[in-house]
């Protein structure tokens, strides 16, 4: 890459994250994200609607198809912000989603725009990257399902993967962060495609839910920080002792490396890596996200003393989100497997 693309390549990569303060001030108090903890659909559709209006749906997409042609570079600059801010809306559900139907030449207008949610529903069973097998096979954890007008439902056909639209009353749980998931029997209405590869768009919303798991790590480690500055005991600032202060730098590696990890997978796909090499990437980074996410979280929490454990003291939403994001579009586990499997020897 030359001087100039590069330099091209940040600036853009800076405008986006300085779109994200439409929705996601940076520093912002997390009173709308607590009104909406909880309740239906547990996100606001207006916000949705105005992600949309910025391009950030489409941000994948080609120009052709209404996008803005931009980069994973671009796209998880985008993601962390929003999970600094724990925005609920399900930004990363919903590029997928553009996405899938984008693959599948079917018309995109109203999902590009936010207007209309519908959710890819793969799975019918938990931790698994695998499309379910039948017709008639549940469907599970399909994330904000209670704001969801509908479905997109992979089915094999012949050997192939066919795409359906699809309605079916969900039932909803509700998550550890505020936020629900959805199961259901899918009713299949109209088909949208009859072969669709979908392995290469779950790997890129696994890259950005780790991306948004940095974000919120990153926000939790500086509102700790900051406590540890101003915070007295013993007539001394806590931030001065040497033990808080060696578990900080702990931390601190932690969210090094996760940056590193995911940067890493970002410029890797954005540079055309295929096969094993995409996925080795990828897996890399949500596993080192989705475990850094629930370490950081947890001790910053910690950090903070009695206080932090208090649901009305912010820190502790961090660790909520953590544990719904972590599991994703693969645990930690799950892709430490792969990525054991996929990585070039010698690669750790």
């Amino acid at each position: 890459m030359s001087a100039a693309t590069a330099d091209d390549r940040a600036e853009s990569i800076r405008m986006i994250r300085d779109s994200a303060a439409a929705v996601a001030p940076p520093g912002a108090d997390l009173g709308r994200i607590r009104a909406l903890r909880f309740t239906d659909p547990g996100f606001d559709r207006a916000v949705l609607v105005q992600m949309g209006e910025m391009g950030w749906l489409g941000l994948r997409l080609p120009e052709a198809q209404g996008g803005a042609a931009l980069g994973l570079g671009e796209a998880c600059a985008l993601a962390e912000e929003l999970g600094a801010a724990l925005v609920p809306e399900p930004l990363v559900a919903a590029m997928l989603s553009a996405a899938v139907l984008a693959a599948a030449g079917a018309k995109l207008d109203d999902v590009v725009a936010g207007r209309h949610y519908l959710p890819l529903a793969w799975q019918d069973r938990a931790d698994t990257l695998d499309i379910a097998a039948g017709r008639d096979a549940p469907r599970c954890f399909v994330p904000m399902a209670a704001g969801a007008d509908g479905y997109l439902v992979p089915v094999r056909e012949a050997g192939r993967l066919a795409l359906y639209r699809a309605t079916g009353e969900a039932r909803i749980e509700r998550t550890q962060d505020g936020g629900n998931l959805g199961s259901f029997v899918p009713v299949l209405g109209e088909r949208l495609a009859a072969d669709i590869a979908l392995d290469a768009l779950l790997d890129e919303a696994a890259l950005l839910s780790a991306a948004y798991l940095l974000g919120g790590m990153e926000r939790a480690f500086a509102m700790t920080l900051d406590y540890l500055r101003t915070r007295s005991q013993f007539g001394r600032i806590i931030g001065t002792f040497q033990a808080l202060q060696h578990r900080a730098a702990d931390l601190k590696m932690h969210l090094a490396m996760t940056r590193a990890s995911v940067e890493s997978a970002a410029a890797a796909l954005d540079a055309g890596a295929t096969g094993d090499a995409r996925r080795a990437a990828v897996s890399r980074a949500k596993a080192r996200a989705a475990e850094a996410g629930l370490l950081v979280t947890r001790q910053c929490i910690q950090l903070h003393g009695g206080i932090g454990y208090t649901d009305q003291y912010d820190v502790g939403l961090y660790l909520r989100k953590a544990m719904v994001v972590a599991n994703q579009y693969g645990s930690a586990t799950l892709h430490r497997r792969r990525f054991m499997a996929t990585a070039p020897e010698g690669d750790e």
